[in-house]
């Protein structure tokens, strides 16, 4: 376990080198066009950079704190590892600005697409049930930092990670080699009618899950090159089959936070049940929400999201009396070392 004084330590120092990590995290935007015209990619890229240049803040809005960067600075020459981020459902890129942050200044390239269907501003039920395109969408963004490297910088094609948050932790176990059957989570659903996150999004009031294709959904979505997974307080994990969780054959970090949203022992535990105990690690955060995971909240930012989308105002809302950078800090502090050794 991660001691009270490490993560004040680690804290310290992050907002320390505040200014100095400006001058050394790259930042652009980028757009990964479809061949087959149905889903581009907006794709966010945060990566190490010798070049000085304006400081501006990437990810920040009238709702939520951004992080210093330069913005289309050049990336720096050597090669690195590669760490692609998957929002949640909902959610886009900016969400875990604040983690890859942290990780750029570990020595990671790092990069986030919006999933069409399920960002913020582009919530469509159709697109959204077409769940195995979050998966591909991780390895579209592979490919294309793979074969052109002066998007983020050179890339290590054996050290590649994937994290996710929510349905990114989702999407994060499909690209490890999780397999989905959606009749085992309905029923699921039927006997757990506490799993409301899961259930009420996956079924009826986001994605649609009901109408998808089962035979596409079911197919195997594993990316070789992924090296190493984490999963921050997934949700429809016990759509998973057992014997594809058991035969995952990557690293896996499993957090959770404590709250009732997705309950833990449904939805990360239903993982560690299944998952190889020799590879697996976990973290449970009991005072951290669903939505600690996502960046830092400006006053008001609650009002705001809710004026703007009914029900989102429970973004800005933490589990317990710990500032939101704190459980940062500690999910950095276990995240860092495990993908060091993963990728090692």
């Amino acid at each position: 376990m991660v001691s009270r004084f490490l993560i004040v330590l680690l804290l310290g120092t992050l907002v320390s080198l505040s200014t100095a990590q400006a001058e050394s995290v790259g930042f652009r935007r980028i757009h990964l066009p479809d061949p087959a015209g149905r889903r581009d990619l907006s794709v966010a890229l945060w990566y190490p950079t010798d070049r000085s240049g304006p400081v501006t803040l990437a990810g920040d809005n009238p709702a939520f704190v951004g992080i210093p960067v330069v913005e289309n600075a050049a990336p720096d020459a050597p090669t690195r590892p590669l760490v692609v981020l998957s929002h949640g459902y909902g959610g886009n890129w900016r969400n875990q600005n604040w983690l890859a942050g942290a990780l750029v200044s570990a020595g990671y390239r790092v990069a986030a697409p919006n999933h069409p269907g399920t960002t913020s501003r582009d919530r469509r039920p159709e697109e959204a049930a077409r769940l195995w395109e979050r998966p591909h969408d991780l390895t579209r963004v592979i490919d294309a930092l793979l074969a052109e490297q002066t998007l983020a910088g050179a890339v290590d094609p054996g050290r590649i990670a994937v994290i996710g948050h929510s349905l990114g932790g989702w999407t994060a176990l499909a690209v490890a080699g999780g397999r989905f059957d959606l009749a085992r989570f309905v029923a699921a659903c039927a006997r757990h009618p506490e799993m409301v996150g899961s259930c009420r999004a996956g079924q009826d009031d986001g994605m649609g899950l009901g109408g998808a294709d089962r035979g596409t959904l079911g197919k195997d979505m594993r990316d070789p090159r992924v090296r190493a997974a984490v999963s921050l307080d997934l949700g429809l994990a016990q759509g998973f089959t057992p014997d594809s969780l058991a035969a995952v054959s990557i690293p896996v970090l499993v957090v959770a936070a404590g709250g009732a949203y997705l309950p833990e022992e449904l939805e990360s535990g239903y993982l560690l049940e299944y998952l190889p105990k020799d590879q697996t690690e976990s973290l449970e955060i009991q005072d951290a929400a669903h939505f600690s995971f996502l960046s830092r909240c400006k006053p008001g930012a609650s009002a705001l999201l809710e004026e703007d989308h009914p029900g989102d105002g429970i973004i800005c809302q933490d589990g317990g009396g710990r500032d939101r950078s704190v459980l940062h800090a500690q999910v950095i502090a276990r995240v860092l070392p495990f993908l060091k050794a993963a990728l090692r």
